[in-house]
C-alpha cells in the first residue's frame, strides 16, 4: 500500500511539473545590423498550413520592412527569415515551439535567432508566439 501511494505521488508530481514549462530567448550576432535591413524574404515551410510565414511577414511589415514570402529563397533580399514550428496535441492542436532565424540575404549567415516554447498550460496562440519571438529578437538587437 505504501509503495502504491509513493508511485501515485511521484506520478502526480511529474504530471504537475511538466505541463507549465515555457521559454523565450533571443540571440543576435554582435556583428549584425538589423537596422540596415530594408528587404526581407520569409521562406515558407512547404508542408506548414497554419500560416506562420504570413504572421512573421506581417510582423516584419509592421516594423517597416518590405517583405515577400514563398517556399523558394530569393537572391535579392537583404535578409532571409526561416522558421521551425513544432505543434503538440493536448485536447486541441497548439503551437508548442517556434524558432525564427534571420539570415544574411547573401551569405545566409544567421544574424539573429529567437525561440519561444510554451507547453499546454501556458500555451499562446500562433500570433502571440510570433510576436514574442520577434519582440525578443529586436529587444536583444537594441541592447547590443
Amino acid at each position: 500500500m505504501k509503495k502504491l501511494i509513493f508511485v501515485l505521488a511521484a506520478v502526480l508530481v511529474a504530471a504537475s511539473t511538466t505541463g507549465c514549462a515555457n521559454r523565450a530567448t533571443a540571440k543576435v550576432d554582435p556583428s549584425a545590423n538589423l537596422a540596415a535591413i530594408k528587404t526581407v524574404h520569409v521562406v515558407k515551410v512547404p508542408e506548414e498550413t497554419a500560416g506562420i510565414d504570413a504572421l512573421i511577414a506581417d510582423d516584419l511589415r509592421r516594423r517597416g520592412y518590405a517583405v515577400t514570402t514563398s517556399a523558394e529563397k530569393p537572391t535579392n533580399a537583404d535578409a532571409i527569415v526561416t522558421y521551425v514550428d513544432r505543434w503538440m496535441w493536448d485536447i486541441t492542436m497548439y503551437l508548442l515551439e517556434l524558432t525564427v532565424t534571420i539570415r544574411d540575404g547573401k551569405t545566409e549567415f544567421p544574424m539573429a535567432t529567437g525561440n519561444s516554447m510554451h507547453t499546454s498550460l501556458t500555451r499562446k496562440s500562433p500570433p502571440e508566439m510570433v510576436d514574442e519571438v520577434m519582440n525578443n529578437i529586436y529587444m536583444e538587437a537594441k541592447q547590443k
